[in-house]
């Protein structure tokens, strides 16, 4: 606004002017500084005297650039104008006067001495709210809209033709100051909360005071004013009680804050809370603000401490001595102040966390004193979460996993008590005994999952800092059955490489704005608007546990979501995540858990990686419940053709990665591999020669080449597998069988003259099985049309010299990922996800944001 108010000037008048400029506080001195870079002269500044030693800002910006600076405490004197103060003003020979909208303090024969009179800036859409609290009274109203006029004045004085109007939307949890960064900051009134209407009326009135200088209730006898409120949803957190005078319902101090009940028992919260003494806490400290005792500094420690005293002392100027009871604002310290106090510490102390907020919390010196010495000592942090850890020594490092539910910041038991086993199956013994979730976990999940979603901090400004700060226990390289080397690059390394990657994004989540051509009168601005969804369920796969959460939830909370994790019933002690934000929950999978999940009416997304019949039990119970976003990664047979002008060397290293990479236990492992008659036989030859020289053995030595299979019950599956494919008539010329040994280990397997009939050339093995049919010389259309005759669509690949044959080949493969002359070359930046019944919706890249958002948009009539 403060841009419409100086291109208004310059439009409306051709000329430059010589502006004398009537008001204060930032928002004054910003308007100053606007007009000039547009090319006007200030000859004078009209604004009130300093204030304990200080001047306004608007005075400092004036005087710093040698602009004549008049400090009138008053213009009347019983109704009438001070002649002095009138002729000193005349003096500067303003053409226009620019002023606030307390105009009414001004003489008229002021307000009219300028050759075109004067404009009057407002920070409300006239004729709605008038006077000094006009951007108060928008909130507390509950308006839809918020807005700016400039008018002229006239007799009035505020009253005049309104020259210039914009308008914007007022968000649920605007505040005085979100609505000053589009309009302007005014001077409220202090005003009592009455408890006797709805919460949402309750939660407008404090943050429609907020700062300005607040609405205050009483609290245990005293007067508390109050900060920083949001309303809550339907689930309130536990907390304990405090009676609020004039409230019919008790508030409660949770974790997050003071919660307050409105007349409609609807809830809010409030932040802070300040005592008539100016000392500002936490709400959520309310039981426990007084009762910390008093900290000895060490001689270390005072000297840092009297390096402060010289920075509260540059600071506050005006004081004769800092003294240890000297209150930072009640010596006249502003905003701006409080910026410099904190960026001066922290260039002296580097590292230390400190914010405004913590200035605001310690007001006198030796109170800041002690805070700063704590947080320096680091007995300010959050305390240590308790867990208890099943460990396991291997590799010659002991491994702790932890293996109860992680619900509401907390690792607890299920709540019927119930442990399942987690089987090593390197060797089918027991790692640990897990919890078994039931429903239940799974509500109360969603609710602290839902409460989370509701702090606005959480959603607005911490998502970067939560996803690099997100603590993953891993024993993934150890237990699922991949081999260490493997687990260490692809499963741990790629995990963290794209918690990197989104945590960039969450600055970068943006809208567009949209030209309208239809809309009479057409003059509109309309824009998108990108937002979080709510409560997000994932459900993870055992095969990649790590990286799959990785892969779904990071790009969840950088759009801004809460989450519930469910991993795979076999591999359930794998991923767990815990962040001082309590965003993420994680549920042991237990019988009815993902159902749960399907189910579950505060659940607005889900995101699943498994088998397609699964996916589409999901998918209907996801619409029959409320409706929810999904997007399935499912099954696969990908195709992957070798022409015979292929680099042999490549195509047979690259072929057998495809299919054995992570022992077959991979969604877009090449389930059929297509060859041109004329290289076959070769082919096939080196294959064999290449799967003799693989390790098999325990994935934790770091030579093995081959792990176990994850479950008995998918080894016993792979046995049967290959079984139907020699029924049926296919050559096995390697393999097939499970490995003589302890745990579940599957033979490297090799099947060939596989016809398109077959079972095991229609269906996924999700196993290291190579499954082989030819094709003839030089039919490209013919192999395009076998690879392309299944339900699946998730990968593809091609091996070709020739890149118009490779450029051919993989526009007219029907999958979401093709592969040319490489494979299973997956990057976070890169969008994953298949087609037809391989699923919909995509992990990673820019595209995975999207699973995760909603768009809005907006449309103002201006």
């Amino acid at each position: 606004m403060l841009l419409l108010l100086s291109c208004f000037l310059q439009n409306y008048y051709q000329n430059k002017l010589r502006l004398a400029l009537i008001g204060q506080s930032l928002f004054g001195q910003e308007v100053y500084t606007n007009l000039r870079k547009q090319g006007h002269k200030v000859v004078g500044v009209f604004t009130v005297p300093d204030r304990d030693g200080k001047a306004d800002p608007l005075a400092v910006a004036a005087e710093k650039d040698g602009t004549p600076v008049f400090k009138f405490p008053r213009w009347r004197v019983k109704g009438k104008p001070i002649p002095e103060v009138v002729e000193a003003y005349k003096a500067v020979g303003a053409e226009l006067n620019v002023m606030p909208f307390c105009s009414q303090f001004i003489p008229m024969n002021v307000i009219d001495h300028p050759a075109h009179g004067s404009i009057i800036y407002h920070p409300s859409i006239l004729p709605l709210h008038r006077g000094a609290s006009a951007i108060n009274w928008t909130l507390i109203q509950g308006d839809k809209k918020a807005g700016f006029s400039i008018f002229w004045a006239d007799d009035g004085l505020d009253t005049g033709p309104i020259l210039l109007q914009r308008e914007c939307p007022v968000e649920p949890n605007d505040t005085v100051d979100s609505l000053y960064n589009r309009f302007l900051f005014p001077e409220g009134i202090k005003a009592m909360v009455n408890f006797a209407q709805p919460a949402e009326a309750i939660h407008n009135w404090i943050r429609g005071h907020d700062k300005v200088p607040g609405a205050w209730t009483v609290i245990d006898g005293q007067t508390v004013t109050l900060y920083g409120s949001s309303m809550l949803g339907s689930s309130v957190p536990a907390g304990q009680p405090l009676e609020i005078e004039g409230a019919s319902q008790a508030g409660v101090v949770t974790k997050n804050g003071l919660v307050l009940y409105g007349s409609d028992s609807k809830a809010l919260m409030v932040k802070n809370l300040q005592y008539e003494d100016g000392k500002m806490i936490s709400a959520a400290k309310y039981f426990s603000s007084g009762d910390t005792a008093r900290v000895e500094l060490t001689d270390d420690e005072k000297k840092i401490a009297e390096e402060i005293r010289d920075i509260w002392k540059g600071i506050l100027s005006n004081v004769a001595a800092i003294e240890e009871t000297t209150d930072f604002f009640k010596s006249g310290a502003a905003s701006m102040d409080v910026v410099r106090l904190v960026e001066e510490i922290k260039q002296k102390c580097a590292g230390l966390q400190l914010q405004n907020e913590d200035v605001y919390m310690a007001t006198t010196f030796q109170d800041f004193i002690q805070m700063f010495v704590r947080r320096l000592r680091g007995e300010d942090q959050e305390e240590e979460m308790v867990i208890d850890y099943a460990t396991k020594d291997v590799n010659n490092m002991t491994v702790k996993m932890p293996w109860q539910c992680f619900i509401n910041g907390k690792f607890e038991d299920a709540e019927n008590g119930k442990t399942a086993d987690t089987i090593n199956p390197a060797d089918g013994s027991v790692i640990c005994k897990v919890a078994y979730a039931s429903v239940g976990d799974v509500d109360r999940a969603v609710a602290a999952a839902k409460e989370a979603f509701e702090v606005e901090a959480w959603r607005r400004s911490c998502r970067f800092i939560s996803i690099y700060t997100t603590i993953i226990y891993f024993e993934d390289k150890d237990y699922s059955g991949a081999v260490y080397t493997l687990a260490l690059k692809t499963h741990v390394g790629m995990s963290i490489q794209t918690f990197r990657y989104f945590a960039g994004w969450c600055d970068k989540i943006q809208g567009k704005t949209i030209p309208i051509n239809q809309a009479r009168p057409n003059r509109n601005l309309t824009f998108t608007k990108k937002e979080p969804l709510g409560v997000c369920a994932i459900v993870i796969p055992w095969n990649y546990p790590l990286m799959m959460l990785a892969w779904k939830s990071a790009a969840c909370l950088a759009a801004g979501n809460t989450l519930v994790l469910k991993p795979a019933q076999v591999r359930t002690h794998t991923p767990a995540q815990v962040t001082t934000d309590s965003v993420i929950d994680f549920i042991p999978a237990g019988g009815m858990v993902g159902q749960r999940m399907s189910d579950h009416p505060d659940i607005r997304k889900l995101g699943f990686t498994g088998s397609t019949p699964i996916g589409k039990q999901i998918m209907k119970s996801c619409a029959l419940s409320n409706l929810k976003k999904v997007s399935l990664e499912l099954g696969g047979k990908s195709p992957l053709i070798i022409f015979s002008d292929c680099d042999m060397d490549k195509a047979v290293r690259m072929g057998m990665s495809s299919v054995f990479f992570n022992k077959g236990e991979n969604c877009i492992a090449a389930g059929r591999l297509f060859v041109e008659e004329s290289i076959h036989d070769e082919y096939i030859r080196r294959v064999v020669e290449e799967i003799k020289k693989m390790k098999v053995g325990d994935p934790l030595h770091r030579s093995t080449d081959h792990g176990p299979q994850n479950h008995k019950a998918h080894m016993d599956k792979l046995v049967e597998y290959c079984e139907v494919g020699v029924k049926e008539g296919a050559t096995l010329v390697y393999g097939g069988k499970q490995v003589d040994r302890p745990g579940f280990f599957m033979e490297p397997t090799l099947f060939t003259d596989v016809e398109d009939h077959m079972f095991i050339a229609k269906e996924e093995s999700f196993g290291p099985i190579m499954v082989v049919s030819k094709f003839k010389d030089g039919d490209i259309d013919g192999v395009l049309s076998r690879a392309n005759d299944t339900e699946f669509g998730l990968a593809s690949g091609v091996f070709t010299r020739d890149i118009n044959k490779a450029m051919y080949v993989s526009e007219r493969l029907d999958a979401g990922t093709v592969f040319v002359n490489t494979y299973n070359k997956t990057d976070v930046a890169s969008p994953f996800g298949g087609f037809k019944q391989s699923g919909f919706g995509k992990d990673l890249g820019e595209d995975a944001l999207n699973e995760y958002l909603r768009t809005k948009a907006v449309t103002v009539e201006y």
